[in-house]
């Protein structure tokens, strides 16, 4: 009795917002106090809890760096809770919940429903749980297609028992842009395999293109049109597929990175699958340490840009991107609002995507500066290296150049805390830090004055 009472008060003092950052960090802790076991590891000894902590935190934010090697270190045991981990943290942590609720029949109450609002970034409550119940079984059936048809390469090449693991395993952490593999070198042993590299890159799209467009491309036969939000996201999604496979078609070209035997197709194939990785999936066929800078850079700036909003990627997400390209556009067009479609989006839209432009970008810069200080950079790189960890992590994308099986201590920490913040989001962790939330805006205005900018 004591403990319910106790319950009821806490969720009455936290918000919405609050009780979201920190569902994800006892998630985190759990599933790190669990890993720590002896009896998840192949050698039968305790982890590390730094580096099983390590280990949660990129699970549950669907990142896909590690300090230990997820198929050498773990064994079947310890290679299932990672799965599960990576499940929960790409639906949200939300999902559980709402399932024991539509299992045992029970009312949604209004809290669970704000929940879910902010779970599924959503703008009003109505249609929360329906749309939580379409995403929950919308994602089921495309992790078992997808596992299905890695399983048709994987049971041949491992038997039955380890190629359905294997595929169920791939399938998941790729529709949930986590990164993590069980092969041991992610995916470049399949270079000269568009199947496996296609069907992966099909899961990363999925996962990454939000469940809110998913839910408007299958009713487009009934609605006959898409929401401004599907609109942008497919259109801002599709050029970047295009602009990052046409940049590392010319940029990559000598393909030093690839095996030898690849053909054409497979080269092209494996510049598609370049492109569609950082989009904070985490799988790569390549070596990046041999990629060109230009390769690097354009890496970098898509593992920023992230996926969609209400998916399970990271990132500063593609229609935050797309907003604040839509308002420079219309700034050049000499309009003071930004249009795009026949639709004027809100200014609050607007001056959010341009808070989350700066802050996001000021923590990666102050990261980079730190991990500068307290991370070796190997003689052969520069600055690049500690960077492109920077972004990775916080886009929840996964890909390294090595920097991640090396870090320090406080280097760890740092890390951690981008994946957690990329994956939770930063409005999320700011506002669940104030006491208050969003405090009312205030019923006075000071008097306007000019400023010179430019």
């Amino acid at each position: 009795m004591k403990k319910k009472l106790l319950a009821r008060k806490l969720k009455k003092r936290l918000s919405a917002v609050q009780i979201l950052a920190l569902g994800f960090i006892l998630l985190i802790f759990v599933g790190g106090s669990l890993l720590t076991l002896p009896i998840f590891s192949r050698s039968g000894t305790a982890t590390p809890f730094i580096d099983a902590l390590f280990t949660a935190v990129s699970a549950v934010c669907v990142t896909g760096l590690t300090t230990l090697n997820t198929a050498l270190h773990w064994n079947a045991y310890g290679q299932l809770l990672i799965m599960i981990l990576i499940e929960i943290g790409g639906l949200g942590f939300m999902t559980m919940p709402v399932l024991l609720y539509f299992i045992l029949r029970k009312k949604i109450t209004l809290s669970t429903r704000i929940l879910l609002r902010e779970a599924l970034n959503l703008d009003d409550m109505s249609g929360a749980f329906r749309l939580m119940m379409y995403v929950v079984k919308l994602a089921a059936f495309i992790q078992l297609t997808g596992a299905a048809l890695l399983s048709i390469q994987f049971v041949p090449e491992f038997g039955w028992k380890k190629g359905l693991f294997y595929g169920l395993f791939h399938s998941i952490s790729s529709f949930c842009n986590a990164g993590f593999d069980l092969l041991g070198d992610s995916l470049t042993p399949y270079q000269a395999n568009p199947f496996v590299l296609l069907v992966v890159g099909a899961l990363i799209i999925s996962g990454g293109l939000g469940f809110i467009v998913w839910q408007d491309i299958l009713r487009f036969k009934k609605k006959r049109k898409f929401s401004l939000h599907t609109r942008i996201a497919l259109i801002t999604t599709l050029s970047l597929l295009i602009g990052g496979f046409l940049i590392f078609f010319l940029t990559e070209k000598n393909a030093a990175h690839l095996t030898e035997g690849t053909n054409f197709f497979d080269r092209l194939v494996n510049t598609f699958f370049m492109s569609v990785t950082p989009r904070t999936a985490g799988y790569y066929s390549i070596d990046y340490m041999q990629m060109t800078n230009a390769g690097l850079i354009t890496t970098i700036f898509l593992m920023y840009i992230g996926g969609t909003s209400g998916s399970t990627a990271g990132g500063l997400k593609t229609t935050t991107f797309a907003v604040l390209v839509i308002q420079i556009v219309s700034i050049f067009k000499g309009r003071s609002r930004a249009e795009f479609m026949g639709r004027t989006i809100r200014n609050s839209t607007v001056f959010r995507a341009l808070t989350l432009f700066f802050i996001t970008l000021t923590l990666c810069v102050l990261s980079i500066m730190l991990l500068s200080i307290t991370e070796n950079i190997p003689e052969s790189s520069g600055i690049e290296y500690i960077a492109f960890e920077v972004f990775s992590a916080f886009g929840t994308v996964g890909l390294t150049m090595g920097l991640t099986p090396e870090l320090t201590f406080v280097g760890k920490i740092i890390i951690m805390l981008l994946m957690y913040i990329g994956r939770v989001g930063i409005y999320t962790v700011g506002f669940s830090l104030l006491t208050k939330g969003q405090k009312q805006q205030a019923k006075f205005k000071y008097p306007d004055e000019s400023v010179m900018i430019g």
